[in-house]
């Protein structure tokens, strides 16, 4: 029985190792030949080690997986990492394409090998239509960057905490607090990261239950416990279940005048 071989792509190093993991744990057949955290280094690694399959992540430094698939077209089966929502995933079910949701499932995992295993058996490498599939991914691509959304806003949130990326249900989050670079998103057990700005996530937030109260925080309007103003007309927010106060600033003040 032939030995087949992989590469596995993402800039998340953590997200590599635990592919890595599940894939020997599933397929301990699998020679896993190489490890890139880049676009440039995939494509390196497909022209060097010609591997039998690629997991691509979709964005990554220098060069999007995406790019990587289509300079390589006809080299190898690839299977892209993604972190997009169901309408998304709906432009890789091709024939020889498949998709690996972030963060990574065993389940669904084990569906992608038995499909990548049909069509190695078989010697069958079809060829994508890669200028539909980059066309369909392209608006999703450039605003749906680490969140998950359905009708009604937001529903998930891809954030990270020490080594770890997990996903949060928006439902969940109390606040998020503008940093530097990075916003906090706070729940009623734990605190994340995300690199994302206010103005991105008021976007894309569902605007009944998620209020902006000031330029760095926007709060989950169902676990508002109760307000006071001080005398400056800015309101301090009590959260159920959290000991911090928000501050709104007063151009925010209408939010909370029928509370």
């Amino acid at each position: 029985m032939k030995q087949y071989s992989a590469i596995i792509a993402d800039d998340e190093e953590n997200l590599c190792a635990h592919l890595e993991t599940l894939l020997k744990k599933l397929w301990p057949e699998l020679k896993i030949i190489g490890i890139a955290h880049s676009g440039s280094e995939a494509l390196s690694l497909i022209k060097q080690e010609e591997p039998d399959i690629a997991f691509l992540d979709i964005k990554m430094p220098a060069m999007s997986g995406l790019n990587v698939a289509k300079l390589t077209q006809g080299f190898c089966h690839v299977v892209f990492i993604s972190a997009y929502d169901e309408f998304a995933i709906q432009a890789f079910e091709q024939d020889a394409i498949d998709y690996l949701l972030k963060p990574v499932n065993e389940n669904r995992l084990l569906k992608t090998i038995q499909r990548l295993k049909d069509d190695l058996s078989l010697h069958q490498l079809q060829q994508p239509d890669w200028q539909q599939l980059i066309l369909k991914l392209s608006s999703s691509y450039a605003s749906n960057d680490g969140y998950i959304e359905q009708n009604g806003g937001l529903q998930w949130i891809r954030a990270g905490k020490a080594d770890k990326t997990i996903l949060i249900p928006t439902d969940e989050v109390l606040f998020f607090k503008a940093s530097d670079k990075y916003i906090s998103v706070v729940t009623t057990n734990d605190e994340y990261i995300i690199r994302r700005t206010i103005k991105d996530l008021s976007s894309v937030l569902d605007s009944n239950h998620f209020w902006q109260i000031n330029r760095g925080v926007i709060v989950n309007a169902n676990y508002i416990s109760f307000t006071t103003q001080d005398r400056n007309g800015r309101y301090n927010v009590h959260l159920n279940s959290n000991k911090k106060v928000l501050i709104a600033s007063r151009k925010y003040g209408y939010l909370f005048k029928q509370m």
